[in-house]
């Protein structure tokens, strides 16, 4: 890992707690030779100027620090937009799977980044494309999932997969969801899909409230192609990134996901592991 120089800050909007920590933070960071970048968020909070929009904070920097929740890093990991660049993401509350370092540990934690003893984990991104009548519109990248869902209140919809250009089925249900590794313990396990660990190579498909009881959440290589295609009407449909961003889909319209070129660097305690994560966060229990 590079000699941090420079780091770069993302922080959770209306937050207290990122208000309350701010000042200090950078003040450490200083003390320690680093210099910060901020969104303006974080800029407001620190009262530190207008700060720079969120997607310029990562430039010329060698870590992105993020304070919030998953959510917050899921911004961030599209602000650093396939960018080699760790992110250090602390859980200032909430369930936070992927912000795994808490507020007790922010200090101790960065003297251990700072001299480069930290691991990075590389999380592998998914890639979608929406096409409509030949014609790609536009191109996503996501940490977590792609998710398709009904637009309209008490209506169902319909979905029609294929993998490698082969016919798998047609769902009719409230949504799916194709998820990464990471995106696992996300929207896809509230569907009933399976938890699977951040270095297995493979992309879920996860229906949510399928009408055919026995469509049931599939796990595929992920050096396979997925389609999904939407044979409902115009404005039934809603394509949402990470939870984040997103369109209505028209009739016909196919939507395109393969693993990304890009991956998101994630650190985390040396000492933590998965499974210590999820006896965590989902009260598993313990010995």
């Amino acid at each position: 890992m590079p000699a941090i120089e420079v780091a770069g800050i993302i922080a959770k909007p209306r937050s207290e707690t990122a208000a309350r920590i701010l000042p200090e933070l950078i003040r450490w960071l200083i003390d320690h030779k680093t210099g910060v970048r901020l969104d303006p968020e974080s800029a407001a909070y620190a009262g530190y100027g207008a700060g720079v929009p969120r997607e310029q904070v990562p430039d010329g920097t060698q870590l992105v620090i993020v304070l919030g929740g998953d959510g917050t890093l899921l911004s961030a990991a599209r602000a650093i937009s396939g960018r080699d660049i760790p992110l250090f993401a602390v859980n200032l509350g909430g369930l936070g799977f992927l912000t795994a370092i808490t507020i007790d540990q922010l200090y101790p934690q960065l003297e251990r980044v700072l001299s480069g003893e930290m691991p990075v984990t590389r999380n592998r991104m998914l890639h979608s494309e929406v096409w409509r009548a030949g014609k790609k519109l536009v191109a996503y990248e996501a940490l977590n999932d792609l998710v398709l869902t009904k637009a309209e209140i008490a209506r169902m919809i319909d979905l029609e997969v294929q993998i490698d250009g082969r016919f798998v089925c047609v769902y009719k249900a409230d949504g799916l969801i194709v998820a990464t590794p990471t995106g696992s313990t996300a929207y896809s396990l509230s569907a009933g899909g399976p938890i699977v660990l951040p270095n297995v190579a493979c992309l879920l498909i996860t229906p949510i409230c399928p009408h055919t009881l026995t469509n049931r959440p599939v796990v595929v290589p992920d050096d396979r192609v997925i389609q999904v295609i939407n044979s409902s009407e115009d404005g039934v449909t809603y394509l949402t990134i990470d939870g984040q961003i997103g369109a209505t889909l028209k009739k016909d319209d196919r939507v395109v996901c393969q693993r990304s070129q890009h991956h998101v660097g994630l650190i985390r305690p040396v000492e933590q592991l998965f499974f210590d994560v999820l006896r965590e966060k989902l009260k598993w229990g313990g010995r």
